[in-house]
């Protein structure tokens, strides 16, 4: 599963990225995300919110473990940088947090309100406000591992080289926006042939730390090969990390890996840091 056909017209490439559409039962999960979210926050309600910026959605939740110096885990929810939020994705600190790891969710500005040069600044912010804060609620801010879901997982590949960063885990992720700038995606980013080739990890020099690229046997046969086609280029490069597939998962019950403190992507966590 290598190469994207470039002969696929946009109406074709509408099909091939609509996870939403391709899962039967999204709305049911999506609402058993923001319920088991409602019910984590109301457990930890103690640092939800903390201002990053200035902008309504530039707040970062921050869960802490009972570990002292202990990684953090920074996960950014995707949406394709044009919705959902950091609330509907709470839940997944459950899993890290069993095996004291901090988790830190940071929110950001959706398209069409900001670019999505304004984006990857925004999380970049996030990561400079958590080296400066977390530190006092018990994180080791020399072993962040930034982690992402769908544009969350290009988000998260696009924060390799920050500071303190240790690793990537980019789940279902975004790495090569050329098809995402031929299909309707791109009526709200509107992006430019800069952003195309300089925010693609794909076309942009390979960072040297860790990076695992995770997908659902069950997703969407361009988002696999989003995935394999980048941790094939980095294992060409003879670079860390790898990729997996988990099957029998779709875009939405992937990330029951996470949650679970037991599951593989959590254990794929545990690897990096």
């Amino acid at each position: 599963m290598t190469g994207l056909d470039r002969k696929l017209t946009g109406t074709e490439l509408d099909a091939a990225y609509n996870n939403t559409g391709a899962v039967a039962d999204s709305a049911r999960l999506l609402a058993g995300f923001d319920e088991r979210s409602r019910l984590l926050a109301e457990r930890r309600p103690e640092r939800l919110d903390l201002r990053y910026g200035v902008r309504e959605r530039q707040r970062i939740d921050y869960f802490a473990s009972s570990a002292v110096n202990a990684p953090l885990l920074v996960f950014i929810h995707g949406g394709y940088w044009q919705m959902r939020c950091k609330e509907t994705f709470r839940f997944l600190a459950a899993g890290p947090l069993r095996h004291g790891i901090h988790v830190a969710l940071p929110g950001y500005t959706l398209a069409p309100d900001q670019t999505l040069t304004g984006i990857v600044a925004e999380i970049r912010d996030s990561l400079r406000w958590l080296r400066e804060h977390a530190a006092a609620w018990g994180a080791d801010c020399s072993r962040i591992v930034v982690a992402g879901w769908s544009a969350g997982g290009h988000l998260a590949a696009m924060m390799a080289d920050e500071a303190g960063v240790v690793g990537v885990l980019a789940v279902s992720g975004i790495f090569d926006l050329e098809p995402i700038s031929r299909c309707s995606l791109n009526e709200k980013l509107r992006l430019t042939p800069e952003e195309i080739t300089g925010l693609s990890p794909q076309h942009r020099p390979l960072s040297r730390r860790p990076l695992i690229a995770a997908c659902g046997s069950a997703e969407l046969p361009e988002l696999q090969r989003q995935s394999w086609d980048f941790a094939r280029l980095r294992a060409a490069a003879a670079l860390p990390g790898g990729a997996f597939t988990l099957p029998g998962h779709n875009h939405f019950t992937i990330l029951h890996e996470l949650e679970a403190p037991e599951g593989k992507l959590t254990a794929a966590l545990l690897s990096l840091v």
